[in-house]
This record gives structure tokens, C-alpha cells and sequence, in this order.
């Protein structure tokens, strides 16, 4: 009976991924063809299968584009870029949607070690630094069984070395990947999807709203309170917005 259920789950597994293969391949086409909102149609059922990677949204991302879609193309790109932070064609796009965005929004930049820290975390994704760290502990076992039956001095000490700096290197990736993923989960943000939305200095209605943001704007999530957001800007200004106006990355 388990061995049934092994087998009907692996033959689902299967059909599920060459059913999201076939769309992609329709969506494709529809992207060449020129039919962007039916290239997105198929993109977003492939989400909707809990398929996701770096090329659908990236994908998704210039079908937005193409249609002038402000905030979903700027929404995507940024998705495609949390799983593919070094991806260049990614990083291009995203800048020519940004020029669509009205805000122009001036960032505070980190200065010193802080910078250089952050920079280098954010370097690669956390899955991808765990796999550094999967690499380097592989090429730790190799150096050390090289070392224990290698009778020359000489090379016994370079091998050494070379465990003792591969442990060394898997020991940094793996904190980074923690470091990485701990950054991702305490730092939530959201790209602004209504087309002119308030901030307010209070979550209602009863102020007046501080200033405006348009469709395509960044922001930092820094709390939730009913259906209120209090946001923070690059350029380290907050308020509160609907939830509604905002779509989480």
C-alpha cells in the first residue's frame, strides 16, 4: 500500500511538472507572438502550480514590461533578482523599468565595513551559499583522505592547509547563508502597485497624508497593523499606507 501511494505521488509529481513545462512553452511563444497579457495568463498559472525559478519571473517580469505595466514588471524583476542576486540581465531590466516609476526616490547609501559585509552576503542567494558550503566540506574530505594516506612531509602539510582553509571557507558560507536568509526575513519589502497612494503619519484616515508615492515605488515593510503598513523609504522616510496599495515581496 505505501508503494501505491510512493508510485500515484511520483506519477502526479511528474504529470504536474510536464503540465507547467507546456505552459511555459505556450507562454513562450505567446511573448514571441507579441500576445503579452496571454504570455502572462500562462506565467501566472505556473505560479498558481507552486512552480517557481528566477527565468518565470524574470519572464513575467518583461511581459509586464512590454504592456507598461509599472508596478508588476518592477514587482517581478525584483523576485526574479532575491533568487538570481547576480544575474546581469535581471539587474538591467529592473533598472529600465525603474526609469517608468514617477518617484525617484534618492537612497541613503552604507558606508565602511557595514557596506563591504552586506555587499559580500549579498553576493549570492542563501541557497546558493549553502551550496558553496556543500562544495567546500566535499573538498575538505578530499584534501584530508589525500593527506591521511600521503607519507611525504611536503606534501602533507599543503594538504594540510588546504582542509584547514576548506573547512575554513565552508565555516564563512554557511554563516552567510544563515546571515543571507536572516536578512531576508527581517527585512520585508514591498513594491507601491496603487497608482497614487497616500502616506499617512497615523494608520487611518482622520490626518492628513505626509506625502504621496506612485506605482513602482520600493519600500521597506516595517510593521503591519490591521489593514495599515508603516513603510520606510531608501531615503529613510516612513509613514503608513493600506495594505491594499502594496504587494509584498
Amino acid at each position: 500500500m505505501r508503494k501505491l501511494i510512493y508510485l500515484c505521488f511520483l506519477l502526479f509529481s511528474f504529470a504536474g511538472f510536464s503540465q507547467n513545462e507546456d505552459l511555459f512553452e505556450e507562454a513562450n511563444s505567446a511573448y514571441q507572438s507579441g500576445d503579452y497579457q496571454n504570455a502572462v495568463n500562462f506565467y501566472e498559472e505556473i505560479l498558481d502550480n507552486g512552480e517557481t525559478s528566477a527565468e518565470l519571473y524574470y519572464n513575467l517580469g518583461n511581459a509586464h514590461y512590454k504592456m507598461n505595466n509599472v508596478a508588476p514588471s518592477i514587482y517581478y524583476y525584483e523576485k526574479a533578482l532575491q533568487l538570481a542576486p547576480t544575474d546581469e540581465d535581471i539587474k538591467n531590466n529592473i533598472e529600465f523599468a525603474r526609469n517608468m516609476a514617477i518617484d525617484d526616490i534618492e537612497e541613503v547609501e552604507q558606508t565602511g565595513i557595514n557596506q563591504w559585509f552586506n555587499g559580500l552576503i549579498s553576493t549570492y542567494s542563501y541557497s546558493t551559499w549553502a551550496v558553496i558550503a556543500i562544495i567546500f566540506s566535499i573538498l575538505f574530505v578530499a584534501l584530508f583522505l589525500l593527506y591521511y594516506f600521503t607519507y611525504t612531509s611536503l606534501y602533507k602539510r599543503v594538504l594540510f592547509t588546504g582542509a584547514m582553509l576548506a573547512v575554513l571557507l565552508c565555516g564563512l558560507s554557511v554563516i552567510f547563508a544563515f546571515q543571507q536568509q536572516s536578512y531576508i526575513q527581517e527585512n520585508q519589502y514591498a513594491i507601491i502597485f496603487g497608482e497614487e497612494v497616500e502616506v499617512r503619519d497615523e494608520p487611518n484616515l482622520r490626518g492628513d497624508a505626509s506625502f504621496e508615492l506612485h506605482e513602482g515605488t520600493k519600500a521597506k515593510v516595517l510593521e503591519d497593523y490591521q489593514e495599515w503598513a508603516r513603510i520606510e523609504l531608501a531615503n529613510g522616510a516612513q509613514g503608513w499606507v493600506k495594505n491594499s496599495a502594496i504587494k509584498k515581496l
